[in-house]
């Protein structure tokens, strides 16, 4: 090669950050394609979480209490991610498909769901006439339900297959892009879904909802076609005894690092996002804000990120080790929330933002840290990578779903004594209740910190040390 094509080489290298995660296991042109079943599960997650939540509560004048019960249903499943990722582990066929049944099956599952939701919506909203009583609030929780099982199924098995045909220099780039091709789903996906039902009717919504379910299977068939490699297996293998679910959690938790592990991702999870839905609330009611002003807390939240993916990215390379760098971001989460919480009776904007900054940059570098050990988890034996993804996919899925909706009922039953008067005159104020959810994250900050002990302790930096494996780059980030 010359001088100067390696050069070109060099450079279309540090421009494209993700073209180093292919190999010639995986080329780039099937781990594009195959990123496409990610683009589905977001475009789903837009579908659920956010038009058809204003959908059912503006148009069709759904009680919230409801809408919010149909939203929890689909994070319900996210437990079972570790058993789904178990049984892709340990599928049996004559074709030797491990990964592809789950991916198909998942991917009917969120199709069926999104082809009967507007009709039970409809049900729902009373647009139609029935004797059955719950008629519309069976239909509607099953469509979500089954919708949220499909995402979950397609996305356990196509992190596992991705993870299985990339190679151990490649993979964490490899999760890295899928990841970023699920926020790309969900960013064009609310653009033209939001175009599409400018002007509402009951018509639209069905074609709109319906045709999300046809690009979903269609997107995913693209995704899956011809990317496992046929592996016939014989009868006997098929007809021999299956592992149990038990002995593979097992193995996955042998020396108690991976149960640990999980531990702390669910508690640094529920202590960084039980805020989700409170800050920007917190600093229009508490300090006053106006909308504009507090739209930029997501730019402040996303540059501290980002400057902890860098610092983090560094320190890895280098040599760091991944929990003590975690433990870093745990703790400025607890500078972070305390100078959210000093913001009110100071009345300082400027501390607020210094503290949604600090938020970004300590849940980044949590973020970052925890899973860059999560890729190195122990699977050995009956433990695979799908369970281990899966493993990892639901303590984070479920963590957050319960965080935001534990935070938002902490402050709305706190504000209620307090602006009673149940507890004095002092706590008389619609900022008592932001304040106790901020002070209850800053004590799962210390409980995660505890459990995040043994972890440091026993660990020893065996990543990133050098060589080309060692670096981190923007590929790398999670989301």
């Amino acid at each position: 090669m010359s001088k100067g094509a390696r050069i070109l080489k060099q450079f279309s290298l540090s421009m494209l950050p993700f073209s180093d995660a292919a190999s010639d296991e995986l080329p780039l042109m099937q781990l594009l394609r195959l990123s496409l079943f990610q683009v589905s599960v977001g475009m789903a997650g837009v579908m659920l979480l956010g038009t058809l939540n204003r959908v059912m509560i503006v148009e069709l004048t759904v009680p919230a209490t409801i809408v919010a019960i149909m939203i929890a249903l689909p994070v319900l499943s996210a437990p079972f991610r570790a058993l789904l990722g178990f049984k892709s582990d340990h599928h049996r066929s004559a074709i030797g498909w491990k990964r592809i049944p789950y991916l198909w099956f998942g991917t009917l599952w969120q199709f069926g769901g999104l082809a009967v939701m507007p009709s039970a919506l409809l049900v729902l909203g009373g647009n139609t006439v029935h004797d059955v009583p719950f008629a519309g609030e069976v239909l509607a929780g099953l469509a979500f339900l089954m919708t949220g099982l499909g995402m979950h199924m397609t996305q356990t098995a196509g992190l596992a297959l991705a993870a299985d045909r990339a190679t151990d220099e490649t993979r964490p780039r490899v999760v890295a892009l899928l990841y970023v091709s699920y926020l790309a789903g969900m960013a064009i996906s609310a653009i033209v879904i939001g175009w599409l039902l400018r002007d509402f009717n009951d018509l639209l919504l069905i074609q709109v909802v319906q045709g999300t379910a046809v690009v979903t299977i269609t997107l995913n068939v693209i995704a899956l076609w011809k990317q496992e490699r046929v592996r016939p297996m014989t009868r006997e293998e098929r007809e021999a005894p299956a592992p149990s679910f038990r002995n593979a959690w097992a193995d996955l938790a042998r020396g108690g690092t991976a149960g640990r592990l999980l531990a702390v991702v669910f508690l640094g999870t529920m202590a960084f996002n039980m805020q989700d839905v409170l800050l920007e609330p917190y600093g229009g009611e508490i300090l006053g804000l106006s909308v504009s002003s507090t739209t930029l807390l997501t730019a402040a939240w996303a540059a501290g990120a980002l400057v902890a993916f860098a610092l983090a990215g560094r320190g890895l390379a280098r040599g760091r080790d991944a929990y003590r760098m975690a433990g870093t971001g745990l703790l400025t989460g607890l500078v972070a929330f305390s100078a959210v919480i000093f913001a009110a009776p100071l009345g300082s904007s400027a501390l607020f933002f210094a503290g949604a900054t600090l938020i970004g940059f300590g849940g980044g570098l949590f973020s970052v840290s925890t899973l860059t050990a999560a890729m190195t988890m122990p699977a050995e034996g009956l433990a695979g990578r799908g369970l281990a993804l899966g493993a990892w996919g639901a303590a984070q899925a479920t963590a957050a779903g319960l965080s935001i909706a534990i935070g938002g009922t902490l402050r709305d039953v706190v504000n209620a004594h307090a602006l009673s008067g149940d507890w004095g005159t002092p706590l008389m104020s619609p900022a008592t209740g932001y304040s106790f959810v901020y002070h209850t994250e800053i004590a799962l900050i210390f409980v995660t910190l505890i459990a995040l002990g043994p972890l440091v302790r026993s660990h020893r930096p065996s990543l990133h040390q050098s060589g080309e494996t060692g670096r981190i780059g923007l590929a790398d980030f999670p989301t």
